[in-house]
């Protein structure tokens, strides 16, 4: 199991008590016998791919101080650039390149489905994307070069940013603390904590960030999802109407009615205890994962799991799952859908969302019980599991 390299003193306890969503904390060489891998050149062309979320960052050199240019960009794009103070940035590189999606492992000890992605950015010479917060919690890994971060730890509101820029920029910014990072060291920073990172030489930065959905955007997405799922697609009816003088009134015996009749819908509404977790789990609209065209049946899919020992996640699937929903079952997520199997599953559903691969040899006691059997060959049909040859 990949361990983070805490500094003196601090457990993943510790951390998790005094530090995460509290204050920073500094890292020296935090991950043993990991290496990135990723070259610039690689990014680069990352950056040039439609379906992968790009973007570039010119502090001076823009139409605009700290413009934000969206890719896919090409060739001429990066020929163009300056010698200093411009950053790419690549999301969900994780999704795309198995070695830096072992960088996640080291962060096991937080749940999987607060994971977001890692993203990569490449800086030039002086080169940061300014002085700004983020709203999530984020692992700053640097892979190469050396970059300077400062810390500015006064609380900041949406006024206090420079308006009619493309970035969250912050005009004052009174440096706290500061750390240089070299290779292999890395700073955590809890959300909201104003930060400015800048290259010194080019330099290389993976960001473990951590997904933080606002308390508005879930009630919106409970209230979609229960709608959809338990209310019934009837109208208002009026209540025993009379003969009305004045007919732009709303008469209070109209509005008693109709907030009895929705009470009454509200009260009628199931508990989902799914809920959570099909939203924490959905992926990004350009992440979708494409069912099989030519599914396989449970035997022949048991004989190519057989034959080639090994199954795969797919990229852009994440896995989580609950105990007992209430109705005797335990539940695995995957991408929004969800999928059931009885609560007396044990350690089978903590099997299949720890490991990236999943060895027949390991299983193959499980797979002797249709339930599992018929659950695995649903996950492979629906392309969240693949064979190295698929």
């Amino acid at each position: 199991m990949h361990k983070l390299q805490f500094p003196h003193g601090i457990t993943e306890e510790k951390f998790l008590s005094r530090y995460w969503q509290h204050k920073p904390l500094l890292f020296k060489q935090a991950l043993p016998d990991f290496h990135c891998g990723l070259q610039p050149d690689e990014l680069a062309g990352m950056a040039c791919e439609a379906g992968i979320e790009s973007r570039m960052v010119l502090e001076k050199h823009g139409a605009t101080p700290w413009e934000a240019r969206f890719g896919p960009f090409d060739d001429e794009t990066f020929s163009r650039l300056p010698e200093s103070h411009w950053t790419l940035l690549v999301q969900d590189v994780d999704k795309h390149l198995p070695q830096v999606a072992g960088l996640l492992e080291y962060f096991r000890f937080i749940p999987d489905w607060r994971l977001d992605d890692v993203m990569v950015s490449y800086a030039a010479d002086q080169g940061s994307v300014g002085p700004h917060i983020d709203d999530y919690d984020v692992f700053l890994y640097q892979a190469k070069g050396r970059r300077r971060w400062k810390i500015h730890y006064q609380t900041v509101s949406e006024e206090d940013f420079i308006p009619g820029l493309d970035l969250r920029i912050l005009p004052d910014f009174e440096t706290e603390e500061e750390w240089l990072l070299e290779p292999g060291d890395m700073l955590y920073l809890p959300p909201n904590v104003a930060h400015w990172g800048i290259a010194e030489g080019e330099c290389m930065t993976c960001s473990v960030g951590f997904r933080a959905p606002t308390l508005r955007e879930m009630a919106a997405a409970w209230f979609e999802s229960t709608i959809e799922r338990h209310l019934p697609p009837q109208r208002y009816r009026d209540p025993a109407l009379k003969p009305q003088a004045s007919p732009g009134e709303i008469q209070p015996a109209a509005l008693m009615a109709f907030k009895e009749e929705l009470a009454d819908c509200l009260n009628n509404l199931k508990q989902d205890n799914r809920w959570f977790g099909r939203f924490i789990t959905e992926h990004k609209e350009h992440l979708h994962v494409e069912p099989r065209e030519q599914p396989l049946g449970e035997e022949d899919f048991l004989n190519r799991f057989r034959q080639a020992a090994v199954i795969h996640r797919h990229g852009y699937t994440r896995l989580a799952f609950s105990r007992n929903d209430g109705d005797g079952q335990d539940s695995l997520y995957a991408n929004g859908q969800h999928y059931t199997l009885p609560s007396e599953s044990g350690d089978f559903l903590p099997v299949v969302t720890r490991y990236r691969e999943l060895h027949f040899g390991y299983l193959q006691e499980w797979l002797t019980q249709p339930v599992y059997l018929s659950l695995l060959c649903r996950l492979y049909n629906d392309g969240h599991l693949e064979f190295g040859n698929d």
